[in-house]
């Protein structure tokens, strides 16, 4: 049985705000608290760099992972970063990175950019970084789908098992079915597909442009300064290789994770934005509803940049997970509400 929570206010204005500069001007806003993690490189299985963030004490009483979105980067969760490091200190670990093909990370076959892969590294990462629990993992799009294929794989193929797990505007399959996710299933992405393999990659970026700057819209969307933060998401999806794009844009179609839904343990929070065109609120509806004791909390003005435009939402569904109080959004949410 799941509990939903009506979050009415989205956008709370303390904090760094997000300009045309990108997420690198926000990082700045708080770089006493950010500059003090580590920064790391983890070898994948396969042989992929991954650039990784770590702060807090390594033996911390709790350790949270935050998994980024689709084309995006790590740094998509500074508020958080800064917001839990500030209050916990050295009681907390905070771990980051940059997903295969994102970011500071390497690239990797295109055969490999698949939900599934992505699974596999955030294990690679747990055991390079020698992660013990409690262990509380936050995803957000393509990220949560991470965690989740993540907590699809066998015990043996799973080094650590959540006490604590933070889904925002992510989903676990049926992408083709709903909101511009139904684009998934048009011969368009086939055909994307057979184009990248004959194109130079830089004719593909200058035909990728006033894609990366549509997506940046539908990101922003919901957005109180929708300008400023499409512009930011437009630059990141603009130095994304269109390979990591395309490559990931085909796998979505074929991802599924509900089979293994109900058999999730870990206290959940799951996050939607009424405004979110890219994962409408149905498929968190899902989630609530197939794993077990799963806490919902609806923005309705937010889109699906909730980490950015609801952070402090997101910032008490970290803190509701780790330490697992279900009821501890009921009065949170209250009073968000009495500001609206």
């Amino acid at each position: 049985m799941s509990t939903q929570t009506d979050t009415r206010v989205p956008h709370r204005q303390p904090g760094p705000s997000i300009t045309s500069a990108g997420l690198s001007a926000e990082l700045a806003a708080v770089q006493p608290v950010y500059r003090r993690r580590r920064e790391l490189c983890v070898m994948t299985r396969d042989g992929v760099r991954l650039s990784v963030r770590d702060g807090g004490a390594r033996r911390a009483e709790s350790t949270v992972v935050f998994l980024h979105g689709f084309c995006l980067t790590g740094d998509t969760w500074t508020r958080q970063i800064d917001y839990l490091l500030r209050r916990y200190g050295d009681r907390i670990r905070v771990i980051s990175y940059d997903h295969r093909g994102h970011g500071r990370s390497g690239g990797a076959p295109m055969t490999t950019y698949r939900i599934e892969q992505l699974a596999a590294d955030l294990a690679d990462v747990l055991v390079g970084l020698d992660v013990a629990g409690p262990l509380t993992l936050v995803g957000h799009s393509m990220g949560g789908m991470t965690a989740l294929a993540y907590l699809g794989r066998s015990a043996a193929d799973r080094p650590v098992d959540p006490d604590g797990l933070v889904l925002v505007a992510t989903a676990a399959g049926r992408i083709a079915e709903r909101g511009l996710g139904r684009l998934l299933a048009t011969p368009r992405i086939a055909a994307l597909i057979r184009l990248i393999n004959r194109t130079p990659d830089q004719a593909l970026r200058v035909l990728s442009r006033p894609v990366s700057a549509t997506l940046g819209h539908w990101y922003a969307h919901g957005s109180p300064q929708p300008a400023t933060l499409t512009a930011v998401i437009a630059a990141a999806l603009a130095t994304t290789p269109v390979s990591t794009a395309v490559g990931f844009l085909a796998a979505f179609s074929g991802y599924d994770q509900y089979r293994s839904l109900g058999e999730i343990g870990a206290h959940t929070v799951v996050i939607s934005g009424g405004a979110d065109l890219l994962t409408p609120p149905a498929h968190s509806h899902d989630l609530a509803a197939w794993i077990p004791d799963a806490v919902h909390v609806h923005v309705p003005g937010a889109g699906h940049m909730l980490p950015q435009q609801a952070s402090h939402v997101i910032s008490d569904a970290i803190q509701t997970a780790m330490f697992g109080v279900a009821g501890r959004l009921g009065p949170v949410s209250e009073r968000y509400s009495k500001r609206a």
